[in-house]
């Protein structure tokens, strides 16, 4: 899959449009949820797959969830409708502006943070939504070294830069989109012009981008995380250590993290076209990943679930015919593996993995 060619995966995907409405709804229903988890579960967001499907789809809240990750989710929903939007008014350019009205949708006010400093003393800083940086920020790597992004003084020219740009780039048509979206999030987190939500900004960006030029919108999974970080890392060792430098690196200067992009957003693509081509009753998607039941009770289980929510382990005893200990270890494997969880205080059964059909 890793090794899938970009130009095949776009080749495939444009072979079955139109896409039929209730194939856009899928794939709707599905990005916004996997987007929203995904991009907010990197930066630290506790909510589940499950109750981030409920918020967003359904406005429901359920279990324990700190009211922060909440309102965080439900602004990262916001901010990618207001991208979403944006995205289809191809003549109009990209503009800082834009860029900093979803930083001030994502990050909803400005707020304060609170730091103890090695010796015990206190210390304070506040973070503002929708303006760039007030004071230099930084990142401790994994590997145990400071790495600095733009200093506040560089940003507003450099954030300029970018998008100047990116629009003139995209009006000569020489790089792919993909390689546009590359460059462009690989130069913006050099820069890191805000105090928070640079990572969310840039994984909206690119999808703004892919969705101006018509190709499906991706997801950086978070159990990639480390592949993620680790590609952009090793983009800096090539690209160099001067924010300046790094935030006007040409392609062949970010490799490793273009050939990462180029590769995620082949199997994005390509999983696309499976989840809507490949009609199968043992065939469910969750989280991005391609789920084939080789027990066919398994997905017998979760479509009586779909169309009886409140259907009991004795009613599935009946329905499926087999014993009440089988159907409760059918049960265990599938909360086990988070495609299913109780709907709480009335019973019943919430599916939170998809069908292929």
């Amino acid at each position: 899959m890793k090794y899938l060619n970009i130009a095949k995966a776009i080749e495939a995907w444009r072979a079955i449009q139109p896409l039929s409405e209730r194939d856009r709804e899928r794939l709707s229903r599905k990005f916004t949820v996997d987007f929203n988890f995904n991009s907010n579960h990197i930066e630290g967001n506790t909510l589940t797959y499950g109750q981030t499907e409920l918020l967003l789809l359904f406005g429901k809240v359920v279990g324990e969830a700190e009211m922060k990750d909440l309102e965080e989710m439900k602004a990262s929903n916001v901010g990618l409708k207001m991208m979403q939007e944006q995205a289809l008014i191809k003549e109009m350019p990209l503009t800082q502006n834009f860029i900093r009205q979803l930083h001030k949708v994502l990050l909803r006010e400005d707020y304060t943070v609170y730091r103890e400093l090695p010796g015990g003393q206190q210390t304070s800083y506040v973070i503002h939504a929708g303006r760039y940086k007030t004071r230099p920020n930084s990142v401790i790597t994994r590997y145990g070294y400071r790495f600095e992004y733009a200093s506040p003084e560089e940003t507003p020219a450099l954030m300029a830069d970018l998008v100047d740009w990116y629009n003139e780039e995209e009006a000569k048509g020489k790089l792919s989109p993909v390689e546009l979206a590359a460059l462009f999030h690989y130069r913006y987190i050099r820069i890191h012009p805000f105090e928070d939500g640079n990572g969310r900004i840039a994984r909206l960006i690119v999808n703004f981008i892919l969705a101006r030029h018509d190709y499906p919108m991706i997801v950086v999974r978070s159990r990639g995380k480390k592949e993620y970080l680790e590609a952009l890392h090793q983009a800096d060792l090539e690209a160099g250590a001067t924010p300046g430098i790094g935030a006007h690196a040409p392609l062949d200067r970010i490799r490793p993290f273009s050939k990462y992009f180029t590769a995620l957003v082949a199997e994005e693509i390509y999983n696309d076209v499976r989840f809507v081509t490949e009609p199968n009753e043992n065939v469910w998607w969750y989280d991005g990943q391609r789920v084939e039941f080789r027990t066919p009770n398994y997905a017998k289980i979760l479509r009586i679930m779909q169309s009886q929510a409140s259907v009991t382990i004795d009613g599935l005893k009946v329905e499926l015919g087999i014993n009440k200990s089988a159907v409760q270890r059918l049960l265990g494997s599938l909360k086990e593996k988070g495609f299913i969880e109780p709907a709480g205080e009335g019973g019943g059964w919430r599916v939170l993995i998809t069908p292929s059909m």
